[in-house]
Formats: C-alpha cells, sequence, structure tokens
C-alpha cells in the first residue's frame, strides 16, 4: 500500500530516484545530457543503448559486478553510471574492478588486434573522500598517466562527483553542469520547476520526476528506496559519533575507525533485510526487489 508523500518530486539520491530518470529507455536524453556535461568533447554522446547491467565473471567461482547503470554509445563508447550514498572500504578499488568487465566484454574471438573503445565509469557520490575533504574540486577526473603526467591511455576514465561540496544557490548556477548538480542535491524540495530551470531537458526532467505520475507499485519502490536512503543517513551518521565517542573514550586511534565500520555495516545488513522483507510483502518480485535495491537476486533469495 502507498502513503501520500509530502514531496512532489523524487530524491534522485535514492536507487529508484536515480535509476527512473537515468536508467531507462523513455528518458535517456536526461542521462544523455547529464553524461555530456562531464565528458571530453571529442566522446559527446549523440545517443546510447541501454545494457544489462549485472556482469557475471568468465567461471563459476568468479565474483560479478551489478551496475547502477550500464550504456553504450552509438560510436562504442561504454559507460558506467554509480551512485553511491555512503563511504565504502576501497571504493575506488571497486571502481577499477568494475571498469574491467566493458574492457574484457570487448574481447573478440578469432583474430583480433586489441583495439578497445573507450569505458568510463562516472561516479555521483553522496559523501567526500578522506584523501579530498581538504579541498574545493567537486568533480574529478582520472586517467592513467606517465611520471610526466602526460596521459599515457586516454580511453579508460574515471569520473567522481563530491556531492556534498556544492553548495552553489539557484541564483549562483552558471553552466548546465552546474544545473545538474543543483538538482541532483535539491530535486525533491521543489514544490514547482523554478523559472531558472524551466528549460529544455529539465522540463523533461521535472515530468518524469512527479510522483504523482507514478503508478502504485512505483510509489512503493519509490517509498522504500527513500527510507532506506534515510535510514543509511542516519545511521552512518549516529555511527560515525558513536564511533568517535568510543575511540575518545578509549584513547586509541584503531578503536573509534572499528567501531564505526563494524557497526556501519552490521546496521546496513538489518535495514536492508529489512526493507527488502517489506518489499516483498507489498507484493514486488525478487527480480524488481534486485533492480531497485541494487543487489543480486541470490543475496536476496540468501537473505
Amino acid at each position: 500500500m502507498a502513503f501520500l508523500l509530502p514531496d512532489k518530486y523524487i530524491d534522485l539520491l535514492t536507487d529508484f530516484g536515480f535509476k527512473r530518470v537515468f536508467g531507462t529507455e523513455p528518458n535517456k536524453a536526461l542521462l544523455i545530457d547529464f553524461l555530456n556535461t562531464l565528458l571530453p568533447e571529442h566522446h559527446r554522446i549523440q545517443d546510447v543503448t541501454f545494457k544489462n547491467p549485472e556482469f557475471f565473471g568468465r567461471t563459476s567461482i568468479d565474483r560479478k559486478a551489478i551496475f547502477d547503470i550500464y550504456c553504450e554509445a552509438v560510436t562504442g563508447e561504454c559507460f558506467i553510471v554509480e551512485i553511491q550514498k555512503a563511504k565504502q572500504n576501497f571504493f575506488k578499488d571497486r571502481s577499477v574492478y568494475y571498469a574491467t568487465f566493458p574492457i574484457q566484454e570487448q574481447a573478440q574471438k578469432g583474430e583480433w588486434n586489441y583495439e578497445l573503445t573507450a569505458v568510463y565509469t562516472v561516479g555521483v557520490l553522496d559523501f567526500v573522500f578522506d584523501d579530498h575533504k581538504h579541498e574545493g574540486t567537486i568533480i574529478h577526473t582520472v586517467e592513467l598517466k606517465n611520471q610526466h603526467c602526460e596521459v599515457f591511455y586516454d580511453k579508460l576514465k574515471f569520473i567522481y562527483i563530491e556531492l556534498p561540496k556544492f553548495t552553489k544557490s539557484l541564483d549562483e548556477l552558471e553552466s548546465q553542469t552546474d544545473k545538474w548538480l543543483f538538482l541532483l542535491k535539491n530535486l525533491a524540495q521543489f514544490e514547482e520547476p523554478p523559472a531558472a530551470l524551466r528549460e529544455g531537458v529539465f522540463n523533461q526532467l521535472f515530468s518524469v520526476a512527479e510522483i504523482a505520475n507514478f503508478s502504485q507499485k512505483e510509489q512503493t519502490i519509490y517509498q522504500e528506496s527513500l527510507k532506506y536512503y534515510r535510514d543509511m543517513n542516519n545511521i552512518a551518521r549516529t555511527l560515525i559519533q558513536e564511533g568517535r565517542e568510543k575511540g575518545l573514550k578509549e584513547g586509541r586511534e584503531e578503536g573509534r575507525e572499528e567501531g564505526r565500520e563494524e557497526g556501519r555495516e552490521e546496521g546496513r545488513g538489518k535495514e536492508r533485510q529489512r526493507v527488502v522483507g517489506q518489499m516483498k510483502a507489498a507484493g514486488l518480485s525478487t527480480q524488481e526487489i534486485a533492480k531497485y535495491m541494487g543487489i543480486s537476486v541470490e543475496d536476496i533469495e540468501g537473505g
């Protein structure tokens, strides 16, 4: 059963909101416009094809990867687009690991010259990297360079957006990138589209993101996605505070870090189980739950 939500528009930082706006065929113009604000001119996109976001290893014992959004441009470039709501150990390592899947996918049978098309990983982060928290850079573009800081290989790029650092107000927006980052953070706060954003692709965004246009099932999924997002934020803040207090009390930095990470992982696991249970009770299939929670069917059935 869906309950009346106070917001008119969805929160784009929820799994459901992010995938509804950027990960569906009818709305791919929104994804294209957003990505083109981040890409170099020679890799600007005209059209994309959405691909299966679930990758399996080459053997039964290999780990698999599930992307939020995986698509390919008509010119062959591959794009992994991820929303990351909380800090995660080895997040950069995971990004690199994920990027290997679309690279391996390009292998051809028989004779092959190893020519690859570009692979981009775009991470929309609702947190700030520890090693970047004292600098103002919001968008980080990472690529392979040699010891002289010259680009060694220009077909593998990682673009990370640290959203908490973006603090511009509506009146301060200057570029298309500014407008997208502003809406990623603030869309759910509006009652009506502001005049400064009543243009082009953003008109479509406000229409797609209006909760009143959802089916009852979509509203149920969104409510659970929103609650999960808010609960994760609250759990993270609470556990960070508890870990800090524990570390101060024990006088050890390692005590604070250990308490914070162990508690956060335990809290996430329990909350995920609760949300999955409620979504099952609402009549959603295992495949639907896996899609909107960003986890595998095996994780749901095994949990």
